[in-house]
């Protein structure tokens, strides 16, 4: 799979989750320890976050981190 498909998924993933759970990228920001700017920059697909990131943004979501790269139904 190309590194940017990857990028994307996640961000997508990510994005829909959050607004699923009616959460402000702020609230997001808070509650993984991550910035505000930083949570905008991996929703629009914009960086690479590292497997910490991403755990940490799961863990905040409640989300499973299998699903983050899956395809988006």
């Amino acid at each position: 799979m190309d590194k940017n498909v990857i990028i994307n998924l996640i961000a997508e993933n990510i994005r829909l989750q959050r607004l699923k759970k009616r959460l402000t990228q702020e609230n997001l920001a808070e509650m993984s320890g991550i910035s505000t700017k930083y949570i905008n920059s991996i929703e629009a697909g914009k960086v690479n976050p590292s497997i910490v990131v991403i755990v940490n943004i799961c863990i905040a979501l409640n989300m499973d981190l299998n699903k983050i790269i899956c395809p988006i139904d």
